[in-house]
């Protein structure tokens, strides 16, 4: 048989799996991968068992069940002031990575561009590439992680077909602004472009701010897939259940990639996410607010180190500049720092298509219990 051609040349087992499984082995304190150390809310745990309990172990309808589906509408109308149609504007998936990679296969055809901004989540694109497209990648300030507009607009070619931008960003927490969402708007308005945001971190804002999500902004929500995640929301990531906001007409072509990937949901999850969106909406609404406190605590031990920490106004990531410590490659130093001193964090540059030079920055997740974050610090605090 002749070798396999790969289809992902570039394509390895991905950072987050390296890292857990360096911290695993060398018994370190894990602030890699974003998953939270604490308990799923008891009265979702309890709607779960409730479900599974009374059957609902079965098929869901392919797009969602229905309670589930009404429910996201009633919170997007709530919150964001969108009318969304429950039946034919919303589909439920197999967390929000399928629903990325549903949307972009959905759209997408070879010999097109899609523009990914970097620093970017992993899984995006490798999506563009089973597609048969091509990424093309504009860089973020690497200080503050603005987007460059300008350079946005340049970039588009006959040829764009999607842009996809992340708000709360991960991995630096920056958040796109109505301003920017103007400007969008208006790169957009005499194109053909799609346009995917990745909203998965929505409710984690914080010091008051807004989130801008695209359905906020007709004219952007009439081109866009809108992609979230009730594992982020509801700290039970390992549930994988997210889902996709998009146009009668987007959410049909969505859903014929979607019913031949995943078909469906895991159902009873699907049923106790509905109970908790119609009985505890102050989960949602006072996400920010539960985990601001976690963020100022880390950033306070943070200053028993060396490291500098960069601002968070959302997500709950935390960039650190270690550049006082160490001028190892942040991938280099990652290991190091698991390896001989036990705490995991994430490089940064598996996030980008080309790192700045010199750039000395890692990422670590505090949706942590405070016992967890406080035996991180006690480590680094030793070599930081």
């Amino acid at each position: 048989m002749n070798p396999i051609q790969t289809k992902l040349p570039k394509v390895g087992t991905t950072i987050f799996t390296v890292m857990s499984q360096l911290a695993t082995e060398h018994k370190a304190v894990n602030l890699g991968q974003g998953f939270p150390d604490f308990d799923t809310p008891a009265p979702l745990v309890d709607a779960l068992a409730r479900a599974a309990r009374e059957g609902r172990n079965q098929y869901s309808p392919m797009s969602g069940l229905p309670a589930l589906r009404q429910a996201i509408a009633a919170k997007t109308k709530k919150i964001y002031g969108r009318d969304v149609d429950a039946d034919a504007e919303i589909t439920v998936t197999s967390g929000g990575s399928e629903a990325i990679f549903d949307a972009v296969l959905a759209v997408v055809h070879p010999g097109e561009e899609v523009i990914v901004l970097d620093p970017c989540y992993d899984s995006y694109e490798p999506a563009i590439e089973l597609a048969g497209a091509r990424a093309v990648h504009v860089p973020l300030d690497a200080h503050d992680f603005h987007v460059d507009w300008q350079r946005v607009r340049d970039t588009i070619t006959p040829r764009t077909r999607m842009l996809m931008i992340n708000s709360p960003h991960n991995p630096s927490g920056a958040m796109l602004s109505a301003q920017d969402m103007a400007t969008l708007a208006d790169i957009l308005r005499r194109t053909d472009i799609v346009l995917l945001s990745d909203e998965v971190y929505e409710h984690i804002v914080y010091d008051g701010a807004r989130h801008e999500s695209v359905l906020r902004h007709p004219e952007l929500a009439e081109r866009a897939f809108v992609i979230s995640s009730f594992g982020k929301t509801y700290h039970c990531t390992g549930w994988k259940v997210g889902y996709a906001i998009a146009p009668r007409a987007l959410s049909a072509e969505f859903r014929k990639v979607h019913q031949y990937n995943t078909f469906c949901t895991f159902t009873p999850a699907q049923a106790a996410l509905a109970e908790m969106l119609e009985q505890h909406p102050e989960h949602h609404e006072q996400l920010g607010a539960f985990y601001q406190p976690k963020r100022d605590h880390f950033r306070a031990l943070l200053e028993r180190t060396k490291l500098k920490p960069l601002p968070v106004p959302g997500g709950y990531f935390q960039l650190v500049d270690y550049s006082a410590v160490s001028d190892l490659p942040d991938v280099e130093f990652a290991r190091w720092l698991t390896v001989e001193h036990g705490v995991t964090g994430i490089p940064l540059a598996p996030f980008y298509e080309t790192p700045p030079a010199g750039q000395r920055l890692i990422r670590f997740c505090f949706a942590k219990n405070e016992a967890t974050l406080e035996a991180a610090i006690a480590r680094l605090e030793k070599v930081c």
